[in-house]
């Protein structure tokens, strides 16, 4: 409990003061589906007065309805292994970022009155909540987002490959990964999603170690997707060929997704989330 107040709490600090988000608001014309009454207030528009309540009770009231929307999204999270990592300088693990800003854009969509879905993963889905709009979603979508165990190896592509047919129809995926698969086969998997006519958001979560390697003096390396595998080296005979290949890997993610219009947002632990998200809706306004 005590988890979901500190998530809930960042996705209050994130969304307050941002009147649009992830997307231009799909709502025109009436409301359709009733919702409740509420007392008048000056200001409110005429055409919203309940006529009939008014005869029966010589007081005012307003017809308030829930809007349909046209948006359906599905966060998609990785806890894979390698998303346990947690640096010097990091404020939190990979996984746990991933889970507060995951938490804190289902609080942002569902605001919207967006219909929010969450699959979580490892090699294969291992979680999966249907979408739905209302605020009490919001604790479904925490249990999905805490209750998935972190381990496994990596199988990005092959995700998103059993993700494409739970979709349906045109939505709004946004995935949250630090994307350590073969970038060329990420890049199939996430064209054939925006061949189906998907929206994609992806959601780069890296360790500044990982963009740095800042080590120093012969270090031990644990893999944390295969257990018992490690090696021990100095770190300064191998950083000029880890940084080439560093880089060669996300200029291709970075191509692919520019290429087939996938939005890619890089994103470090050592940035919080509160301070990171805010920033990037900023600037995906800014663009429109």
């Amino acid at each position: 409990m005590s988890r979901f107040a500190k998530l809930q709490l960042l996705a209050r600090q994130l969304v307050e003061g941002l009147s649009s988000g992830l997307h231009r608001s799909p709502h025109k014309g009436a409301s359709v589906t009733f919702k409740q009454h509420r007392a008048y207030v000056p200001g409110d528009e005429l055409r919203h007065l309940d006529w009939r309540a008014f005869a029966r009770s010589d007081r005012f009231y307003i017809k308030e309805y829930e809007q349909e929307t046209n948006l359906q999204a599905t966060l998609a999270v990785d806890l894979t292994g390698s998303m346990a990592y947690t640096g010097k300088a990091a404020t939190r693990s990979k996984a746990d970022y991933a889970r507060a800003l995951a938490r804190s854009l289902a609080a942002l969509l569902i605001r919207q009155q967006d219909a929010v879905g969450a699959v979580t993963f490892d090699t294969k889905i291992r979680g999966h909540v249907p979408p739905r709009s209302r605020p009490g979603h919001l604790r479904v979508l925490d249990a999905a987002f805490e209750a998935g165990a972190v381990g496994g190896e990596t199988s990005l592509s092959g995700v998103l490959r059993e993700l494409g047919p739970r979709l349906g129809r045109r939505s709004l995926l946004l995935l949250i990964s630090d994307c350590l698969d073969e970038p060329s086969e990420l890049v199939r998997s996430l064209a054939q999603l925006r061949q189906q006519h998907h929206e994609i958001l992806v959601f780069q979560i890296m360790d500044r170690d990982e963009v740095d390697f800042p080590f120093e003096g012969w270090t031990r390396f644990e893999s944390l997707e295969i257990e018992g595998e490690h090696i021990l080296v100095d770190p300064a005979a191998l950083r000029r060929t880890y940084m080439e290949n560093l880089e060669r890997y996300r200029s291709t993610l970075r191509e692919g997704c520019r290429r087939h219009r996938v939005a890619l947002h890089e994103m470090t632990t050592d940035i919080p989330p509160e301070v990171a998200l805010p920033e990037l809706l900023r600037e995906r306004l800014s663009r429109r």
